[in-house]
């Protein structure tokens, strides 16, 4: 169990990658902190794992460091994993939720979606459908 006054893991774990990720921006802790409305001891905090990270406020890192929230969890170590608090205090885990793996609910096929209609030129967007298409056919996915 994680001592009293000490980072869990997971939380110095999801800092390194906010660290990581900044400075391969070349962005500093200042520029980050006004980015999300806080002062650069309070992304030093975040990234040195002493305070922990809210869902609010890793959604707005995600955005300012364009990354997916996924990102910060990435490359976790096994033995960091099973310091979260459900698995310190001895909560079991719930067995595996079977997901639809039907692939227009996917995130890739959404992403995907997303950028295909970002694209301004009608013509362009046919075009690439058509190239989809034929790529399709040259692996042997025709319908």
């Amino acid at each position: 169990m994680a001592s009293k006054g000490f980072p869990n893991p997971i939380d110095v774990h999801v800092g390194q990658r906010i660290r990581q990720r900044r400075t391969l921006l070349g962005m500093s802790q200042e520029k980050l902190g006004e980015a999300i409305g806080l002062t650069f001891q309070q992304v030093q905090k975040y990234e040195r794992g002493a305070n922990r990270v809210g869902s609010s406020r890793l959604f707005d890192l995600s955005q300012v460091l364009d990354v997916p929230i996924v990102y910060f969890f990435e490359d976790m170590p096994g033995d960091v994993q099973k310091k979260s608090p459900a698995n310190l205090i001895g909560v079991s885990a719930p067995e595996p939720v079977e997901y639809d793996l039907n692939p227009m609910m996917r995130r890739e096929t959404l992403e995907l979606t997303r950028a295909y209609y970002k694209i301004p030129d009608q013509g362009a967007r046919k075009r690439l459908a058509e190239l989809v298409k034929a790529l399709a056919k040259t692996v042997g996915f025709d319908d």
